[in-house]
């Protein structure tokens, strides 16, 4: 009986941790709508859905540890525990940065556009869609897919290297453009980050199903 109604507090913090991801997805999604549409309704969004992201990492994580306190399990149960403790954390740094890209855009929406955003938006879809293809690794417990989430983080950053290199040429062009073009670099840099924490996400999903670390592309086998 014991062991059962452990097996049920998994399921419910396993609920809990997918609740909470699609959150971050989601602010993630708005965020960028506040900048591409240039409407700040939207962005209050953002602002209401971070406070119950960061009310789920404070809940999930407590919960994760008094499971751990409680039942001290082993093996693959410990790895789920302890790798909910370190997902509920990025997904809590990608509300954050969907805030960010808020703040950005509310500022930008003041003056006119310095160019059309196509970029940023192509990196936002990447990032986005790697969100989402690694929480649904998570509640499929498919590593195959976690590691393919690995591989998309070079896209984003290729991305963020090319229009970084486009904006340095909008400043040097005219003064006047630094200000806006410091801003959509800062949007790209905060996409970046959010592509890097779901890579996190996978890896830890990935060491949950394999019981190995994909962390810098190494592999090495649980101790």
């Amino acid at each position: 009986m014991i062991e059962l109604h452990f097996d049920e507090e998994l399921l419910g913090l396993r609920r809990r941790l997918i609740e909470m991801g699609t959150r971050a997805e989601e602010s993630v999604r708005l965020a960028m709508m506040t900048l591409t549409a240039r409407r700040e309704s939207l962005g209050q969004e953002v602002f209401k859905m971070e406070h119950k992201i960061n009310n789920d990492e404070i809940e999930i994580e407590a919960e994760a540890l008094r499971l751990i306190a409680q039942h001290q399990p082993v093996a693959k149960d410990l790895r789920f525990l302890t790798s909910t403790i370190k997902i509920i954390n990025e997904l809590e740094r990608i509300g954050d940065l969907s805030v960010n890209i808020v703040e950005v855009a509310i500022d930008l929406m003041k003056q006119p556009l310095l160019k059309p955003l196509i970029d940023l938006p192509r990196m936002a879809n990447i990032a986005s869609q790697m969100v989402k293809d690694s929480l649904d690794a998570f509640v499929s417990n498919d590593s195959k897919k976690a590691k393919a989430v690995c591989e998309r983080d070079d896209e984003v950053d290729n991305l963020n290297d090319q229009l970084f290199r486009e904006l340095i040429t909008y400043m040097i062009e005219d003064p006047g453009n630094i200000k806006r073009a410091v801003d959509l670099i800062l949007v790209a840099r905060h996409l970046e980050r959010i592509a890097d924490h779901s890579t996190n996400i996978s890896e830890n999903v990935f060491y949950i199903v394999e019981g190995k670390t994909i962390k810098h592309h190494h592999f090495a086998h649980e101790v």
